[in-house]
């Protein structure tokens, strides 16, 4: 079940919530408005996500 970051329209705030159904109703914890957007994340997964070492098979690239 996957955590979605918000932004709340009407005040501002921003809060993330467990999405068990992906046609739920999603309201501001701070003033209960339904008027809000979805952020995109920037947290890479770390099953290959770039940016650090593999570990995995192969060539490592360093000579």
């Amino acid at each position: 079940m996957p955590i979605y970051e918000y932004k709340c329209n009407e005040c501002g705030n921003v809060f993330s919530k467990l999405v068990f159904n992906q046609s739920a109703k999603i309201e501001c914890p701070g003033c209960s408005s339904d008027n809000v957007d979805k952020l995109i994340s920037a947290i890479s997964s770390s099953s290959g996500g770039s940016g650090g070492p593999s570990g995995g098979c192969g060539s490592s690239g360093f000579s």
